[in-house]
């Protein structure tokens, strides 16, 4: 474990600045438009595909727009590119409370996917992948625990702000949020130290470890991995409190059941950070997808009930948060940390692409299908990216 001063002045400082700065990005951005976006299709007369619609472009500009975000950290740091990404995402929560036509309201979702590709989860990697080199995986599981409390925060927060300011006065709270505080952090805060320049090597040291080329196979495989996954929570995330609600569950409990998933992120997350930091990160997202191949099989084998709806929100809120820390451990395992901001803005790339459409193919098949056809579907998206994980090998 790191010692008290390292969070003061060396480098582990960047673990709790990210935290902050983590629930302040997903919390303004990511988590606003459930709440936000249908009061601004219905003051605007648009219907709340086409309003959500604009989530799903900023989901597709974070996509094109994450590798070189990934690049431009290898090369300049996560100080610099983090804060033009917070100045980018107050400038876009401002502009959206002004753009009244669809073609505005469209292009300033594009600014705000540009925002999330420079602030979210891949960009806080890629900084820390930076900074720490081989030994990232420690600080990547330590972030994810403040940032699984983003849902926890934004939510209540952004009904209390719609309450008293609207959501306009609400976007701009947030603006300021990221303007005065995640853009000081990212700029001030943020160690500048690179692990290749600022670690030496001893001569006594042992070698580095084995690594796979960032190319062919093997990273074709990871890429496959992640994008197939990236399917499971977006689509989810839209609706399967919609989907336990139609098969009778009330409300108040659908809501109550949903609130078990942030916890149980941060569970297993907390679990792996304790007893599972020796585990090859292989062999935690390939447990972590088991878990939730099994809790669709629940939910196929004794159908929606309440006690199976809260156990299957417990089993996929804590897959979710083992996978998401492999999205960062895996590929530093596997290619190393040479590059890394690079690779993570790659392998970002099509994850972000399969999480913008999910939400829009999931709707198809409930409209058109059934509840059980778009869960089938999942399920599948989810046994896909196990396979991809099974298949790869590890270098020798």
């Amino acid at each position: 474990m790191p010692a008290p001063r390292d969070f003061i002045d060396g480098p582990w400082r960047a673990v709790p600045v990210l935290g902050v700065t983590q629930i302040l990005s997903w919390g303004t951005i990511f988590y606003t438009p459930v709440l936000i976006l249908p009061l601004i299709a219905a003051e605007r007369g648009w219907s709340m595909s086409f309003a959500m619609g604009g989530f799903s472009v900023g989901l597709l500009a974070a996509g094109l727009s994450a590798p070189y975000v990934g690049r431009g950290i290898d090369r300049f740091g996560g100080h610099v590119v983090m804060t033009l990404g917070s100045l980018i995402g107050a400038l876009g929560l401002v502009l959206i409370g002004h753009a009244a036509d669809r073609i505005s309201y469209l292009a300033v979702w594009v600014v705000l996917g540009v925002a999330m590709a420079a602030n979210l989860y891949d960009s806080a990697f890629a900084t820390l992948g930076r900074i720490f080199g081989a030994g990232a995986r420690s600080p990547i599981t330590a972030l994810t625990l403040a940032g699984g409390f983003a849902s926890t925060v934004s939510w209540p927060t952004t009904h209390i702000l719609l309450e008293s300011l609207g959501w306009r006065g609400t976007y701009l709270v947030y603006a300021a949020l990221l303007a005065c505080i995640s853009a000081p952090l990212h700029a001030l805060a943020l160690p500048r130290a690179r692990f290749e320049t600022e670690v030496m090597p001893r001569s006594d040291a042992p070698p580095p470890p084995a690594v796979l080329p960032p190319y062919g196979l093997p990273f074709i495989l990871v890429a496959a991995a992640f994008a197939t996954y990236a399917f499971v929570p977006s689509g989810l995330s839209a609706h399967l409190l919609a989907i336990f609600a139609r098969s009778g569950i009330d409300a108040g409990t659908v809501v109550w059941i949903g609130a078990l998933f942030g916890p149980a992120q941060v569970g297993a997350r907390l679990i792996e950070f304790t007893f599972g930091r020796n585990l090859h990160p292989l062999w935690v997202a390939r447990f972590a997808l088991s878990v939730l191949l099994c809790a669709f099989t629940m939910l196929a084998l004794f159908g929606i009930s309440v006690p199976v709806a809260a156990a299957f929100a417990l089993m996929f809120g804590g897959a979710n948060g083992l996978v998401t820390i492999t999205r960062g451990a895996v590929p530093l395992a596997l290619f190393g940390a040479s590059g890394y901001g690079r690779l993570i803005g790659r392998l970002a790339g099509p994850f972000l692409l399969v999480q913008a459409a999910a939400p829009l193919v999931m709707a198809f098949v409930v409209d058109r299908a059934s509840d059980p056809a778009a869960l089938a579907l999942a399920a599948g998206f989810a046994a896909a990216a196990l396979v991809c994980f099974i298949l790869i090998r590890r270098p020798k």
